[in-house]
């Protein structure tokens, strides 16, 4: 259904908290109808066919601006609980003075599933699971249902609707949890939304916002500008204090590198003041456009001591099943595995991958020894060879042990073979010890799904993933070679959305840094187990699954990423097996 509306007719604001008249703001200009503005065109609408939260019914509010030329594409501001703000005089006012760009407004409703009879049940009530929750379900809500929704209407003088598609025209805001859902949208999808004002946002525990002060730390800079309001009569209830969570927003924000502003005031947790600064954060959200919002210099030493400034992910290669067992030899060359297609790749000079060998018997893991052997172990998936194999220089294959399936593998520089053998997500893992003379050793049961695996730089401890919870695993490695002082080491943060972390290979560097794979990227642990890093990877079909050094000088991150193999040049060196250990720094503590 669709009704159009003129903006004289509108009452201000649609959506949002009570006023308190007892705040006194002053009143910015661009908030006042002004004769001889040219008005944009309202277009009130329902939307009923999400899938993606699938039954809910809502309204959406589209202002068009008189500027707005048929079929160029726009600028957009994406606003949560509706018409907030007083919005669209201040957009009729800020557009004609050239304070922001040409902007179509898009103020969408929480969802609601309306209760089969009103007169005896109330309807869900979406809010909080759409807003609060953290995630991507809402930036995908928005780019594939609502802004294609959009762009299916036409004004009343028959203007079709064209969004910008570039994350740099875009906006995003709200106030409380819609502020929330607002810095979730861009966090997730910075190439979506690059531009986000909050009001009074509720960064609190209702469902894990509270998280995002630490997050923020550690993760590498995204391209995104912030504008935060909060008041210090805001909210301080059960789940948190909204006045302490923003500062510690703002503080975050501001330790993280990002562009960032705020405006405090005295308020509750009502519109009020995020009217009365409405105009003041569109001036400042908007300046300079169109140059582009950039990544800003994190103050995240750890962080900094990896990642190379200007540095990104480079794609190596593409169109595989499924990728997996990558690893650098004693030149740099990377090899990886094609898991279903049963082939081993290896990166060239060129930086682009070629075949090396066109049957690898399903192999999984991958390590290269001290005298160059690569060596390989076999998943059991979809291949009925059970086998540790060892390739030579001319790829002749040798069987270290049969009958004997894994996931992951690494060979000490004194030749002991660790493997992990995985035996599905709700079964009991096994971990192995392969001696050189082919004696093999039950070192360890138990874990849930043990996955990758990696020794530290002096080859003293032995890190375990185990998939199917949030944590690394520490052994310490004996003279046998067997393993003692187990224990729960390294704590990983898991995805809203996910059970567990999911971690899959690891390696350390030569200052015992720990790069683990997981659904959330990257996450560089320090010596003690503590993630102080957080790399975000591209996105792709599927999470990142393995990881190693490769290059001249194995300063160069290699990943897998299901059908796609990326790299990335570093400041740091990996630690490999295959040379003589070295013991590293004393960590902090």
């Amino acid at each position: 259904m669709k009704t159009l509306f003129k903006l004289c007719f509108l009452l201000l604001p649609i959506a949002g908290f009570a006023q308190n008249n007892a705040e006194q703001y002053p009143i910015d200009s661009a908030s006042i109808e002004k004769a001889g503005v040219p008005k944009g065109e309202i277009l009130k609408l329902t939307f009923e066919q999400s899938k993606i939260f699938p039954g809910t019914t809502r309204e959406v509010w589209v202002y068009v601006p008189a500027q707005y030329k048929n079929g160029q594409a726009a600028c957009v501001y994406v606003n949560q609980d509706g018409l907030q703000w007083n919005a669209n005089t201040v957009f009729d006012n800020l557009i004609y003075k050239k304070e922001m760009p040409v902007t179509i407004g898009i103020f969408v409703r929480p969802g609601q599933v309306k209760a089969t009879n009103s007169e005896t049940a109330l309807d869900r009530f979406n809010r909080s699971y759409e807003y609060d929750g953290l995630g991507d379900n809402y930036a995908r809500f928005l780019l594939e249902e609502i802004f294609p929704f959009v762009e299916q209407q036409k004004t009343s003088d028959g203007r079709t609707i064209i969004l910008s598609k570039n994350g740099n025209d875009r906006a995003i805001g709200g106030s409380s949890s819609g502020a929330v859902c607002a810095f979730t949208a861009a966090w997730e999808r910075p190439e979506a939304f690059s531009r986000v004002f909050s009001a009074i946002g509720t960064y609190v525990g209702l469902r894990g916002a509270d998280r995002y002060p630490t997050l923020i730390r550690k993760y590498e800079p995204k391209p995104l500008r912030i504008f935060l309001q909060d008041g210090e009569n805001d909210l301080n209830i059960y789940a948190g204090d909204w006045w302490k969570a923003n500062e510690m927003m703002e503080r975050a924000l501001q330790f993280g590198g990002y562009e960032v502003t705020n405006v405090w005031g005295q308020g509750a947790h009502n519109n009020t003041h995020g009217s009365a600064v409405f105009p003041q954060a569109m001036r400042w959200l908007w300046k300079d456009y169109p140059k582009p919002v950039g990544k800003g210099q994190s103050k995240n030493q750890f962080l900094n001591d990896i990642l190379l400034p200007g540095e990104d992910w480079q794609l190596v290669g593409e169109g595989y099943t499924f990728t997996e067992g990558i690893a650098a030899n004693a030149t740099g060359e990377v090899v990886f595995q094609d898991i279903p297609k049963g082939k081993t790749y290896k990166i060239g000079p060129d930086g682009k991958p070629l075949v090396i060998i066109q049957e690898s018997k399903g192999a999984s893991g991958t390590s290269f020894a001290s005298d160059g052997r690569m060596i390989n172990i076999t998943s059991g998936w979809g291949s009925t060879v059970k086998q540790v194999l060892a390739y030579n220089a001319q790829l002749k294959a040798t069987v270290l042990a049969e009958d004997l399936v894994g996931n992951d593998i690494v060979i000490a520089h004194n030749g002991n073979i660790y493997l992990t053998q995985p035996d599905g997500r709700e079964k009991p893992s096994k971990l192995y010890l392969l001696r050189p003379n082919g004696e093999r050793v039950l070192l360890d049961e138990g874990l849930k799904f043990a996955n990758g695996l990696c020794f530290s730089p002096d080859q003293t401890q032995l890190y375990v993933t185990e998939s199917a919870s949030h944590w690394v695993w520490i052994y310490q490695i004996q003279a046998d070679g067997k393993l003692a002082h187990k224990q729960r080491f390294g704590w990983l943060h898991v995805r809203d959305e996910d059970e567990n972390a999911w971690s899959d290979g690891l390696k350390c560097d030569r200052e015992g840094r720990v790069y683990v794979t997981t659904q959330t990227g990257i996450q560089v642990l320090d010596q003690l187990g503590r993630v102080n890093a957080i790399i975000p990877v591209p996105k792709t079909k599927g999470q990142v699954s393995n990881l190693c050094f490769g290059g001249k000088d194995f300063d160069t991150l290699y990943i897998t990423c299901v059908d796609k193999v990326f790299k990335r040049k570093v400041k740091v060196r990996g630690a490999n097996t295959f040379e003589v250990p070295n013991k590293p720094g004393m960590p902090r503590l």
